[in-house]
């Protein structure tokens, strides 16, 4: 299917409140949303949901750069290569899963963490 602009506009800006509301990591809900709204295959929306966080990121690096509060380099930059490394691996690992099961897994995935997160709210 072809995208239409105004649409993934759409699920950008719903993306960015839900984002910036709840404060949970863009890929987390990137990735469904260019799945079900955009009719991505899993891959692409993976690799897209990390372009626009990369993106974003960038932005908002570049935003904090003029605070008063300087940027924690000593957490950031392990966190960061460990983080891209992971990428590197995750991706070469996706390189031997199935779509449909990347999918079921992600789906798995998601649900833990909701798991999780009710559970930090009742105790």
């Amino acid at each position: 299917l072809p995208v239409r602009p105004a649409r993934a506009a759409g699920a950008g800006a719903g993306l960015g409140t839900l984002t910036g509301l709840l404060g949970v990591g863009g890929g987390f809900l990137a990735v469904p949303a260019l799945v079900t709204v955009l009719s991505f295959e899993m891959r692409a929306a993976v690799g897209t949901s990390l372009l626009v966080i990369s993106v974003n990121s960038l932005v908002s690096l570049a935003a904090r750069s003029g605070s008063a509060v300087p940027v924690d380099w000593a957490v950031v930059a392990p966190f960061t290569a460990a983080a891209i490394l992971g990428a590197w691996d995750g991706r070469r690992l996706s390189a031997k899963v199935s779509g449909p099961l990347l999918r079921r897994l992600f789906g798995a995935m998601l649900l833990a963490v909701a798991a999780l997160m009710v559970a930090d709210v009742l105790i």
